[in-house]
């Protein structure tokens, strides 16, 4: 394979999905090798999934802080492609852990089983809502429709957003995470600025949030973040507003294109549709799911001195760029990778990281796609794609950005 070819070419994600062929080929024979990203420089690609979770195991010599995304392939001269707000991801240890500390109580298992429930009424709200609207066959968008609302729902009833917000802060989500796609962009010929308008908004919006805790604190995640102590003293707001935002876009983009990806796959595999529907097993369907469209495609890590890797030497201050979707197809690490299976166990996925920065709340977006899938399986009879999909032109988020359907109700 020529040393040339972009592996983060937006347009060809928009264009043709995952390169899935090429990071096969790379697997084989290439499986860490330097390449370049436009004018942005080096990076070295990590195709395998045991170079993944090795890096990602060794949090004090790959660093998270220095780059967490390859940049657009064009800045303009003297700009940072740097526009995020700093957050657990972009945390290197000690730091990392103690910050993550602050509310990973929040987001276990036990913890987790109390809002349960709350997950299942609202997917069950948002598939009445469908069937009500389109139960007679009209063709509606399911992103729109369904994947981007319980993921917004969820995130925003933990942090106590007022509901008359949400749509706001999705649309300023999806200008961040997408802000190098045409649709979200609103026209801005570089993507940065325009994630950093939007960044800057929803920042605002959090701003008169935290401000009513502090002096009124209620029941809820945002709450808990103004009032927890970090070494004897409260947090900033920049610290709560970075600890909001990364809930807001990493909670919301991951699991609606997991969503969107996972109901793709079911109407491609329809014989596992048919085995999900007589199993039953929702929380290992949702995760083969999460392996199966591995919405993250890349994160970046950087050596803070000479390693080795795959053979390969890797030099201080150089970028790994970690493929999370070629390590969730690896040969050497599932059996069958290129099958889709519902039951698959075991599943050593590591679409949601591994090591210190293994994700804060893949238990709620498990549970989440659980409760989605079951509500939309057992209830929805029949559902075709009636167009061709749209995907989203990124190189960080594998998107579905419309996915047109028709459905028709289950017999009750």
């Amino acid at each position: 394979m020529s040393q040339s070819l972009d592996l983060l070419d937006p347009d060809a994600y928009a264009r043709d999905g995952y390169p899935w062929q090429a990071w096969a080929e790379l697997r084989r024979h290439h499986p860490v090798s330097k390449r370049r990203h436009g004018e942005s420089g080096e990076y070295w690609a990590i195709v395998r999934h045991g170079d993944v979770v090795a890096i990602s195991r060794r949090p004090h010599e790959f660093l998270s802080a220095p780059r967490l995304n390859m940049p657009p392939r064009r800045v303009r001269p003297g700009q940072s492609a740097d526009f995020l707000p700093e957050t657990i991801i972009t945390m290197d240890p000690p730091r990392h852990a103690a910050y993550r500390a602050l509310t990973s109580r929040h987001f276990t298992p036990r913890a987790l089983s109390a809002f349960e429930p709350r997950i299942a009424a609202l997917a069950g709200e948002i598939v009445s809502r469908a069937l009500e609207r389109f139960g007679d066959g009209r063709e509606f968008d399911f992103v729109d429709e369904v994947s981007a609302r319980l993921p917004l729902a969820v995130i925003m009833e933990l942090l106590g957003v007022p509901r008359a917000d949400w749509e706001t802060l999705l649309r300023l989500a999806n200008q961040t995470v997408g802000a190098g796609d045409p649709e979200y962009n609103a026209g801005g010929d570089v993507s940065t600025e325009v994630a950093r308008a939007a960044t800057k908004t929803i920042f605002e919006h959090y701003a008169s949030y935290i401000a009513e805790r502090r002096a009124r604190p209620r029941d809820d995640l945002m709450s808990v973040l103004v009032q927890v102590e970090l070494g004897g003293r409260r947090l900033e707001d920049h610290e709560v507003l970075g600890y909001c935002f990364l809930l807001t876009a990493a909670g919301n983009e991951t699991t609606r294109n997991a969503t969107s990806g996972g109901m793709l796959a079911l109407l491609e595999h329809p014989a596992q549709l048919a085995r999900l529907r007589a199993e039953r097993g929702w929380l290992r369907g949702a995760d083969e799911i999460v392996r199966w469209v591995s919405p993250i495609i890349h994160f970046c890590r950087t050596a803070t001195s000479d390693a080795e890797v795959g053979g390969e030497c890797i030099r201080a201050g150089e970028t790994v760029t970690l493929f999370y979707p070629s390590a969730a197809r690896d040969e050497s690490a599932f059996a069958s990778p290129e099958s889709f299976d519902v039951g698959r166990a075991p599943n050593p996925h590591v679409s949601f990281g591994i090591g210190e920065h293994y994700c804060l709340g893949a238990r709620l977006a498990r549970l989440e796609l659980a409760a989605i899938v079951r509500e939309w399986v057992t209830r929805v009879a029949e559902f075709e794609c009636s167009r061709p999909i749209e995907r989203l032109r990124s190189i960080v988020i594998g998107g579905i950005k419309h996915m047109p359907v028709r459905i028709s109700p289950a017999r009750r």
